[in-house]
């Protein structure tokens, strides 16, 4: 077998590859055997079918099936005799594939950049420096309060944080459309729960009073019938509960699973959770720190195949979030995911070579740490770790991740800390959000 490289472009290469004409002779000689052992036709026992007739009757099939599993086997012979390595599946191009002679024909493909990565030594990462104090605590219990309303019937008129139970009566152009009536719905007020015109009705209302209301729909709304369109809406309130907060004591804590010890022992439990969601958040920010110097310091030139193969992966994330709704044609272009794309594949090379050249092995321990936590809020944990463990791709990707992670451990002990004095509130975003 002869082959030739020719660098095209960049990471393109061209291989030619000849295969004498006697070894794609006896692919297809073997395939016709195996044929007329085989091939069941009418006039001929099981087996007995002549080579000639078997020739005769598949003999253009058999030949493109020979060229087609020769070109795949000799391909692979041809890049592991010129240490390539291929980035992606090859482009072929029959050259010549007449019966009778050579097979002769080209690959086009990408190959893998080199990769060397400048010392970690001399990069320094700012490292926040923070505790949970005894004023943080107090700020996640009131928090948690807040997650924990307790809401009491009132005959006053409602106020904005009230919890109020209404019938109401939807109409469109006058006629009433479908979802738009119902009995007994329950709106927490000022929680954006229902339309801002209706939620702004209703308080000042009292029980038993009934008031219409004019509207309009935002044009993105989800039911397309009334998305943009005007309507008025009959709303009658059959209930008004005052919203107020639970004390801060032993029967709070049992409301969160702390059988013993009381409101002391939920305040050592909240604050164990903090320190270590505080040490998750470090870690986060010390990674995304090494990552973003990695890739910035470390420019490669990278596989086209396997940025449009990231394009396609991060539009389709798009389209998840988005609960599938999106017209594909509305997406935003290539041009807005190519560099996120582009890093993601750059980085996936960076750490894989640190993965090889430290020898770093999947740590099993801390990949059951992984799947562990990934299992943890499913109704079935046991059946979702059965499924993970049951499937070769998702453990794949299970030891992926945990070997990344395993590097970038391996990089952070490498390089150079500056510490910076911070809170548990900067590190971790608490109540930013809100």
């Amino acid at each position: 077998m002869q082959v030739s490289v020719t660098t095209t472009a960049g990471l393109e290469r061209r291989l030619e590859v000849a295969v004498p004409g006697e070894r794609l002779a006896g692919e297809i000689d073997q395939r016709l055997k195996y044929l007329a052992r085989t091939a069941r036709l009418k006039g001929f026992r099981p087996g007995k079918v002549p080579y000639a007739v078997v020739k005769q009757q598949f003999g253009s099939q058999v030949h493109a099936e020979a060229v087609s599993a020769l070109m795949q086997r000799t391909f692979a012979e041809a890049v592991s005799q010129q240490n390539l390595r291929p980035a992606a599946g090859p482009r072929i191009e029959p050259i010549q594939i007449e019966p009778g002679s050579e097979l002769r024909y080209a690959a086009v493909f990408e190959v893998f950049p080199e990769v060397a990565i400048k010392p970690l030594q001399n990069l320094s990462v700012e490292r926040p420096v923070a505790s949970v104090l005894d004023a943080d605590v107090d700020a996640m219990l009131e928090r948690m309060r807040e997650q924990r309303p307790i809401f009491s019937e009132v005959t006053r008129p409602a106020r904005a944080s009230d919890r109020v139970t209404l019938d109401h009566v939807g109409r469109s152009a006058g006629a009433e459309f479908p979802g738009g009536t119902g009995k007994g719905m329950v709106v927490e007020l000022g929680t954006k729960q229902i339309l801002p015109d209706l939620d702004q009705a209703l308080i000042g209302m009292s029980v038993g009073e009934s008031r219409t209301v004019k509207t309009r729909f935002p044009d993105d709304y989800g039911a397309a019938e009334v998305a943009g369109k005007d309507v008025e809406f009959d709303l009658t309130v059959t209930r008004i509960e005052e919203r107020s907060l639970p004390a801060l004591d032993d029967e709070f804590a049992r409301g969160f699973g702390v059988s013993e010890g009381g409101l002391a022992a939920l305040r050592k439990e909240v604050h164990a959770n903090m320190e270590r969601e505080l040490a998750e958040a470090t870690r986060v920010r010390l990674r995304d720190q090494l990552l973003d110097a990695l890739y910035r310091d470390n420019p490669l030139e990278l596989p086209r195949a396997m940025v449009e193969e990231q394009v396609q992966e991060l539009q389709g994330q798009m389209m998840q979030r988005l609960g599938g709704r999106a017209d594909p044609k509305n997406l935003p272009g290539p041009e807005m995911f190519e560099p996120n794309a582009r890093r993601r594949v750059a980085l996936g090379l960076l750490l894989g070579e640190i993965i090889r050249t430290q020898e770093i092995k999947v740590d099993r321990t801390r990949l059951e740490q992984r799947l562990d936590g990934l299992v943890a809020q499913s109704r079935d944990p046991q059946e979702l770790r059965r499924q993970y463990l049951g499937s070769r791709e998702a453990l794949r990707t299970l030891e992926s991740a945990t070997l990344e992670d395993q590097a970038v451990d391996w990089m952070l002990g490498q390089v150079k800390f500056t510490d910076r004095p911070s809170t548990f509130r900067e590190v971790t975003g608490f109540g930013q959000s809100e």
